[in-house]
């Protein structure tokens, strides 16, 4: 049985460019006040935890980590 993609909000404590993106697996990447939330989906436990251990390689603070219940709704990048 194959996973349903899974969508998640993971919360930073480091201002990231949003031209990190493509390195997060495409996930966007908005810059608030005082922490930087990467948004996306990935398609099963495997990928999230790849996902998390490429913010633990490059020493970044992890806030949280949050489903989102609605897939749909997460924006996507804008390519150029």
């Amino acid at each position: 049985m194959k996973a349903q993609p899974k969508g998640y909000a993971i919360k930073l404590q480091e201002s990231l460019d949003p031209d990190w993106s493509e390195w997060f697996d495409g996930f966007l990447i908005e810059k608030q006040e005082n922490f930087t939330l990467l948004k996306g989906e990935v398609s099963d436990q495997a990928a999230l935890y790849g996902l998390l251990i490429r913010i633990r390689d490059l020493g970044l603070t992890l806030i949280s980590v949050e489903t989102l219940d609605d897939i749909q709704n997460i924006p996507t990048p804008i390519s150029e």
